[in-house]
């Protein structure tokens, strides 16, 4: 019996289902790998196909099985097409050898010449590692680059963040400027930000590249190629590198979900036919993102997605990935307009056990490259066994994202008054996980910051942040904003996860929402970047909300309190109060937005001297400073059995405080 049937009891009835899952990973590694072989060995693809340096020249081989003939075509040729003509091998296969080492050179154009059923195809090269727009027809073109070359990294001695405070990025929107950011200005400029506000892990969207900017790069055409709009393949390697020598982990947000249905750029129908790399008919189409999805029941197409695994972890330096899209994948309907109330439904003729099994030789190949890796999961539906290790019957990720609670804040702002909100409802929100599964708990990340929706404080303060941030006026909605924002972003990092995600900007509540230049904004990158200088002034209140960011991912992180299990909580709806403990460490919240309450009594787990180690009501914070940090609370037990203490508990406040003696 694996022992996810113990860890979740509610199982029971499924150990067959269990059993056929383990069952298909173990059939399907055996059948790739053989006997004495390892998924990191079998994941090379990029060592062999794509564009190598040999003594005498270069070689290219491909993977076409369509493809009836085959040729390479590029500035080296003066774009010839059947001038470099290459050969046919065994398997689908082919390659062509170059003669002389400066025949091809680092910034020359290629493209690769399909013949199928009679039809020339220009298409891109599967495995090229620079891929690259001409600015006057608008062709992507693959670009020869070094991207084997040695790099000089100095990230030996890096060790891997035990709890995981992710700080979530774009490259190109990270600048204050109206443009498109480079790796080195996110290395000089953001990276001493993000390490100054404590967070110890970033990923970064957006990487592998893809044609349309807007798509947020959820829509990728060359899966080994990092986007070319941020700079050149080195650039990236030195942004890892100077992450981690500041002890900042580098995620990669990894889409294996789906790919754009771009011919001349992507792999849709690289060597002329629709099944290379996807599904046929409608299963290989997704009806709500237009995009191909993988049929991961075929080996190459596994070769290829592990070995582009391998290679942004061995060749860049990543620490791990966020899988974009997991419920996508999980699913022939893609959890459209699916609850997931059952059970029932995780194992049922609509699972795509194939890609259960992928995901699961995926999670297996990133830990043997790396034993500390990082692997997360964007799995709305809850898949159990999502975060269980593979050998105990689960699937194998680290972490889930919490993707519950940021639609819980947002339903909470936008249907309940602040006197109605439900204390109940939001503590089981925050503190329902699957058993024996962590998560990466947030309360926004870039989903709720896109044109059409609303970061929280905007939803907070709307309008209002147009004019009423200045420290120099009063405004009861602002005030309400700031208190609540801090509020929401304290309960959710300390409760809603054994990890914690932050989109870039959202710390200090960056206003507005992102809008990628387009047509239906004239091309305009006013909403796309990053106001920087918006926190950088002292006469605005984002400040405040950066410093108490600050202050709560340091004290969340050395305290180490996310590795603490919640204990002893006190819910009192009609109060609007929530107090629980995780170690020495006693959070108290008063949501109100009216009543304080003097002498309210605080139950802790222990006797002895408790004092406030945070407060959102600090004036550093944009509070009032109706906390007094200097007291020094003496908990005794009382006659009905507590431990505690009585003190004052401002409307729309929080606190924490810790066991001192």
């Amino acid at each position: 019996m694996y022992k996810i049937l113990k860890t979740d009891p509610y199982l029971k009835d499924f150990e067959r289902d269990i059993e056929l899952r383990m069952q298909n990973y173990k059939k399907k590694k055996k059948e790739l790998l053989g006997k004495n072989s390892s998924l990191v060995d079998f994941a090379n693809g990029y060592n062999y196909f794509g564009f190598h340096r040999t003594e005498n020249g270069w070689v290219y081989r491909e993977w076409a099985p369509g493809a009836d003939e085959m040729y390479l075509t590029g500035d080296f040729n003066g774009w010839e097409t059947c001038a470099c003509p290459m050969k046919k091998l065994e398997n689908g296969i082919f390659e062509v050898e170059i003669e002389g080492r400066d025949t091809l050179m680092p910034g020359q154009n290629v493209q690769a010449i399909i013949i199928h059923e009679g039809k020339e195809l220009r298409r891109i090269p599967l495995y090229a590692t620079r891929v690259v727009q001409d600015s006057e027809n608008y062709l992507w073109c693959a670009e020869i680059e070094d991207t084997f070359a040695s790099f000089p990294w100095t990230d030996e001695a890096f060790k891997m963040p035990k709890t995981p405070f992710i700080y979530e990025c774009h490259i190109g929107m990270a600048q204050d400027k109206y443009g498109v950011g480079t790796y080195a200005e996110f290395r000089e400029n953001i990276l001493p930000r993000i390490k100054e506000l404590g967070y110890n892990t970033i990923q970064i969207m957006a990487i592998m590249e893809h044609p349309y900017y807007g798509s947020f790069g959820y829509q990728v055409s060359n899966f080994f190629a990092p986007s070319s709009r941020f700079g050149r393949s080195e650039e990236l390697k030195a942004l890892i590198n100077a992450a981690h020598d500041m002890g900042i982990a580098v995620l990669l947000d990894v889409v294996h979900s789906h790919a754009v249905k771009n011919t001349n750029e992507g792999l849709n129908e690289f060597d002329g036919t629709e099944y290379q790399f996807f599904h046929t008919g409608e299963r290989g189409e997704h009806s709500a993102w237009q995009t191909k999805l993988f049929n991961y029941g075929k080996n190459e197409v596994l070769h290829f997605l592990l070995s582009n695994l391998k290679y942004w972890m061995e060749v860049f330096h990543f620490d791990g990935f966020r899988f974009d899209g997991v419920t996508s994948m999980l699913y022939h309907d893609h959890g459209l307009g699916s609850a997931f109330s059952s059970y029932d439904m995780y194992f049922s003729m609509n699972t795509d056990t194939e890609a259960v099994t992928y995901l699961q030789l995926a999670n297996e190949l990133i830990h043997e490259m790396k034993a500390n890796a990082v692997t997360v999961a964007e799995d709305m539906s809850g898949m159990p066994g999502m975060c269980i290790p593979i050998k105990d019957g689960g699937i194998g990720f680290d972490y889930r994202l919490s993707m519950g609670v940021p639609d819980l804040w947002i339903k909470t702002l936008k249907e309940s008054r602040d006197e109605e909100w439900d204390i109940g409802k939001i503590w089981y929100e925050l503190t329902t996980r699957r058993p024996g599964e962590k998560n990466i708990g947030y309360s926004e990340s870039h989903d709720q910051a896109l044109v059409g929706d609303k970061t929280l404080m905007f939803r907070l303060c709307d309008a209002e942040m147009y004019t009423g941030m200045s420290k120099f006026c009063e405004n009861p909605i602002i005030d309400r904003g700031i208190a609540l924002h801090k509020m929401i972003r304290l309960l959710t990092a300390s409760l809603a996860g054994e990890g914690y995600l932050n989109f870039m900007g959202n710390e200090f509540g960056h206003p507005e929402w992102i809008d990628f230049p387009r047509e239906g904004n004239g091309w305009s990158y006013h909403y796309c970047r990053r106001q920087w200088n918006l926190v950088d002034r002292d006469d605005l209140r984002y400040g405040e909300l950066q410093n108490f960011d600050a202050a709560m991912i340091e004290l969340l992180s050395s305290g180490k309190i996310l590795t603490k299990k919640t204990e002893n909580r006190w819910l009192h709806q009609d109060d609007k109060i929530i107090i629980y403990n995780k170690g020495d460490y006693v959070f108290v919240f008063n949501f109100h937005p009216e009543k304080s309450f003097d002498g309210y009594f605080v139950p802790v787990p222990k006797e002895g001297k408790y004092k406030v180690v945070l407060s959102s009501d600090d004036g550093t914070f944009g509070g009032q400073g109706r906390v007094d940090a200097t007291v020094k609370y003496n908990a005794e037990s009382t006659p009905d059995g507590w431990f505690g203490f009585k003190c004052y508990l401002p409307q729309r406040s929080a606190f924490v405080l810790k066991k001192t003696k």
